[in-house]
């Protein structure tokens, strides 16, 4: 290294020497080449335009008259980070083993929690929380999982569960639906949804319920079909007091009759295919009132029912549209 070393120095030292003379030879040629330069112009007729700037001004030796070719910076090619000459100018990170231990726990790997047992595990452990909802599809799942108190949207359909219990949703009030469809549900304790006071949609289709558990007055939606409920199963009155209740969907049941009362703010009715034989002039409407109009309920499906809806002509005429079924 030390005769590179010397060879730059002695190049600098003649770059020097060279530079000199060409300087004072430019500072003696430059007057000379601009008084040359002002000859050629008509001082007397000078009268610059866009067509005549050519013609005035010659640039044509324009870099002939200034070179700063050496003048130009000298360029040398190496490491865009030369080493330092002085090793105590480089940090010192030491050992490998050492770095190790000055990093943050957080960069050393991932922090594996405690095993706990499966029964302890929160919800979103075992299936996807997004937000406030819950997603237990298809988890292969027997009981409802403890769930956040902030839900207020659980889905656990296609798995095994076999019984609701009034602590599955114990203390939450910001529960808004329940999607359990395609479970083994047989048997759900009275209290299980009634104490849910934000509950509005439960869905419950292919189960295996055969009785209803009581609803919360706020549930706006329940779907309970493709189950094995009969008319014994509802509770007198089961529907009276739901003033909220716009969708009531029983149809593939074993319903013996419309369960009735009614309330005023129901929309859609899917009774079908059941074992629905007669009805009561008073089942949609009041018989006593025939200035009523029941505009909201458009919707009442009673086929697949053994039924003759012709037989019950006073029964319809506060309804907006005839119920769909047979009518021979």
């Amino acid at each position: 290294m030390r005769p590179l070393a010397w060879l730059g120095i002695a190049s600098l030292c003649l770059g020097a020497a060279w530079a000199v003379p060409a300087k004072e030879r430019r500072k003696a040629e430059k007057p000379k080449a601009e008084l040359a330069l002002y000859e050629n112009l008509d001082l007397d007729n000078y009268d610059l335009t866009l067509e005549t700037y050519g013609e005035i001004l010659d640039l044509s030796n324009y870099e002939e008259l200034y070179d700063y070719g050496d003048l130009a910076p000298k360029i040398e090619v190496g490491t865009l980070a030369p080493h330092p000459k002085d090793p105590m100018t480089l940090p010192d990170v030491g050992t490998p083993a050492e770095t190790l231990k000055l990093q943050s726990p957080t960069t050393a790997g991932p922090v594996h929690p405690v095993p706990v047992p499966p029964q302890d595990l929160p919800s979103c452990r075992l299936c996807l929380c997004i937000g406030t909802s819950v997603y237990c599809d298809d988890a292969d799942l027997e009981h409802i999982p403890p769930l956040p108190l902030e839900t207020t949207y659980l889905y656990a359909r296609f798995n095994r569960i076999g019984v609701i219990r009034a602590s599955d949703f114990m203390g939450l009030k910001k529960l808004k639906r329940i999607d359990l469809t395609s479970n083994f549900i047989s048997w759900a304790d009275v209290d299980a949804f009634r104490l849910l006071p934000s509950l509005q949609e439960l869905i419950l289709p292919e189960n295996r319920l055969t009785a209803l558990p009581e609803l919360p007055h706020s549930i706006v939606r329940l779907d309970a079909r493709l189950n094995r409920i009969p008319s014994t199963g509802l509770r007198p009155d089961a529907f009276r007091d739901l003033k909220q209740l716009q969708f009531l969907h029983l149809s593939d049941n074993q319903l013996d009759y419309i369960p009735v009362p009614l309330p005023e703010s129901l929309r859609s009715l899917h009774l079908q295919n059941n074992n629905i034989q007669t009805m009561h002039e008073d089942t949609f409407c009041n018989s006593q009132d025939h200035s009523q109009i029941r505009r909201a309920l458009e919707d009442i499906r009673l086929d697949g029912n053994p039924i003759n809806l012709s037989l019950f002509p006073n029964a319809y005429f506060c309804l907006p549209r005839l119920p769909t079924g047979h009518f021979f």
